[in-house]
């Protein structure tokens, strides 16, 4: 059975340069607030792409582990891909931009039925969730490499539909405490 949006939030990273596992950061603050904003925007089922650090996920999230996670976001996002596979759309988040609540969610969602391919942009800078059709996941999967998830698919094409979403959000990724 195929499920129309399902939520992928990349949180298997060690948090180097923060100091420590962002899925862990503010005792959990950051991983519950995705996850809200992620099943409030529209996903029908959310997955959390665990690696660095093992943590319960929210009520209405299944955790899903990257083994490789190490390997970077790419490992991350292919492990949430699969995750997804049965899903009409992949809405791609990542856990330290708290900021972003389901008002971005709901609109790069609705964006993405026009190609296929959407992402938010806030003042113009590109940023998450990133929102791909399931035609798209097996070439967005193998185009992933080291640190990056889906910017080199994305880099270049002219179907991605950017939805500015600064009137919501900030989009900042917290990398430093």
């Amino acid at each position: 059975m195929s499920e129309c949006a399902v939520g992928v939030l990349l949180a298997a990273g060690a948090g180097t340069r923060y100091g420590s596992p962002k899925v862990l950061a503010h005792d959990g603050a950051w991983l519950r607030a995705a996850v809200q904003a992620l099943r409030d925007g529209g996903c029908d089922r959310v997955v959390v792409v665990l690696g660095a650090a093992e943590t319960s996920v929210p009520d209405g999230a299944t955790a899903v582990l990257a083994p490789d996670w190490h390997r970077g976001m790419s490992a991350s996002f292919r492990a949430g891909l699969a995750a997804a596979s049965n899903a009409e759309y992949a809405v791609v988040h990542v856990v330290d931009t708290p900021d972003v609540g389901p008002d971005v969610v709901r609109a790069v969602l609705d964006a993405a039925a026009e190609t296929g391919l959407s992402r938010a942009v806030f003042d113009g800078r590109p940023g998450h969730p990133v929102v791909l059709a399931g035609r798209h996941f097996d070439a967005a999967a193998a185009s992933a490499s080291g640190d990056f998830g889906a910017r080199n698919f994305l880099r270049g094409r002219d179907d991605v539909v950017a939805v500015e979403c600064s009137q919501w959000a900030t989009g900042i990724d917290h990398d430093y405490r």
